[in-house]
């Protein structure tokens, strides 16, 4: 964890977590096709963590279920997320996390975006437009340190 002199919000504010969704047989049944919706995608996002704090994107209010988009048919999933404050610092990093996580985790016939929602930083643009970029998140990729660091947020925490 980072030097907390160092950390862009010190004190964040810890939300409540969703409990976790039952899973009903004809979703564990490989031979029933089933649409993928909006909580199974934040299911997968919920619990990124965090690159400065030891909680959950969940936790901090970072992503919630009702800024995923999916559509199924149509192959596109969009995600906005709140950073927890307006000049964070990591805001790129949760979005190329987020951004990863999907990508290793859903059919590769899915359009992933990942957005700031609109007015929650002061860099939204340029961060939206790094996010968007298939280059720079491939190059970005291809550090190995950032890398590290993207699968540390990706890593389930006990």
């Amino acid at each position: 964890m980072a030097n907390r002199e160092r950390l862009d919000n010190v004190n964040p504010t810890v939300h409540g977590k969703l409990n976790n969704r039952q899973v009903l047989p004809s979703e564990e049944d490989d031979n029933v096709a089933d649409a993928i919706d909006t909580r199974e995608v934040f299911d997968l996002i919920r619990h990124i963590n965090d690159p400065e704090h030891p909680l959950s994107l969940e936790e901090l209010n970072v992503v919630q279920q009702a800024e995923v988009e999916v559509d199924d048919e149509g192959n596109t999933v969009k995600v906005t997320f709140t950073p927890t404050i307006p000049h964070c610092s990591m805001a790129t990093l949760i979005g190329l996390a987020i951004r990863v996580k999907l990508l290793r985790s859903l059919p590769s016939r899915f359009k992933v975006d990942v957005i700031i929602k609109p007015g929650t930083h002061v860099s939204e643009n340029a961060v939206n437009k790094q996010l968007a970029d298939k280059e720079r998140v491939a190059a970005a990729l291809e550090n190995n340190h950032l890398l590290e660091v993207v699968n540390q947020c990706l890593t389930q925490r006990n």
